[in-house]
This record gives C-alpha cells, sequence and structure tokens, in this order.
C-alpha cells in the first residue's frame, strides 16, 4: 500500500490526494486503509517514509561499492541526477514543500539530505586523500553539489521547457568536476 500511496502522490500531489484515490488504486477499502493507518497524514508520512527509504538504500549500496572514488562520484550523481524519474522528483519536490507543514516529513527529508551530503563529502574525501581529487573543502562542495541538482531538478519537474534533462545533466558534471578538480569528461 505504501509504494501505491507513493506513486499517487507523486501523480497528485499532497495536496489534492485524497484516501479514497489511494484506497482505490490499491485495489482494497477506505476502512482497510484507514485500519492500517488511523490518519491521513499518518499514511502520508508512512508513505514519504517509505520512499525515503528506498533512497537510504540506494544510498547505502553506493556507500557500500568498493570502487576508485571517482566511480562512486559518478555512480551518485547518476542516481541523484535532476533528470531521473519524473515520478520519484514530483514526490521529492511536494514532500519538500509539504515540510514546512508537517515535522515529521521535515525529519525525514532532512535526514536523507544530510545522508546524501555525507556520502558525497566521503567520496571527495576519499578522492582527496587519495590524490585523485584536489578539493580544499569537502563539506562546503557537497553542498554546493546537491544545491545545485536539487534546484535543476525543480526547474526540470516544475517548468520542464526551460531546461533539457540533458543540459542538466551536463551542468552538474561540470560543477561537480570543477568542485573535485577533475576533468568534466571524466564525470
Amino acid at each position: 500500500m505504501l509504494k501505491t500511496a507513493c506513486e499517487v502522490i507523486a501523480t497528485h500531489g499532497f495536496g489534492h490526494t485524497r484516501t479514497l484515490d489511494i484506497a482505490r488504486a490499491a485495489g482494497v477499502s477506505q476502512a482497510l486503509l484507514f485500519y492500517h493507518f488511523e490518519t491521513k497524514d499518518q499514511l502520508f508520512a508512512q508513505a514519504f517514509g517509505y520512499a525515503a527509504q528506498l533512497h537510504r538504500n540506494a544510498l547505502d549500496s553506493i556507500e557500500r561499492l568498493e570502487r576508485p572514488p571517482l566511480e562512486r562520484l559518478r555512480v551518485l550523481l547518476r542516481r541523484c541526477s535532476p533528470g531521473a524519474a519524473p515520478e520519484g522528483w514530483r514526490l521529492w519536490i511536494d514532500a519538500w514543500a509539504e515540510s514546512i507543514r508537517s515535522k515529521h516529513l521535515e525529519e525525514i527529508s532532512r535526514r536523507l539530505d544530510q545522508q546524501g551530503r555525507l556520502l558525497l563529502r566521503g567520496i571527495i574525501e576519499e578522492g582527496v586523500a587519495g590524490g585523485e581529487f584536489a578539493c580544499a573543502d569537502p563539506e562546503a562542495s557537497s553542498w554546493r553539489i546537491f544545491a545545485l541538482i536539487d534546484g535543476l531538478a525543480i526547474q526540470i519537474h516544475v517548468h520542464p521547457q526551460a531546461l533539457s534533462r540533458r543540459r542538466a545533466a551536463q551542468l552538474v558534471r561540470t560543477a561537480a568536476a570543477a568542485e573535485v578538480g577533475v576533468a568534466a569528461a571524466d564525470l
């Protein structure tokens, strides 16, 4: 049900999704939905928690990769690409907006953002230590790279005519390469 809830929320948004929409998409009754989730807010929070856990699992798998930092950076940038699946980004963008009003969603999104930045910072630090990267401030670089990714994702998914996915990916690769002191073609 949580997967279905995420799909419906990504399509309609938190503000326009009804529990009836989720129940119908899941092929269950609203009564069954409310048996498992006491309130609509609880359902939304658990659905977003489910989506966040999937993203955390993906980040964990990148962290466990036994590859050089440059390869791990490539994998992370592909995974977090602003041009990735629209459904996923729509859910995240809408969740960020809802986080202004929901302490639970804010906590989940903040922890997830932090995990991504820590992973990126660790990759950069490892690359610097091994002489593969040149970066004076890996923490600041991780903030700038993720801020660019998030901002471009908003542009692509809110204003789809403003920027192509290919151009956004190029902008991210170029910026990330400059942050770590490698050629953009290497990313």
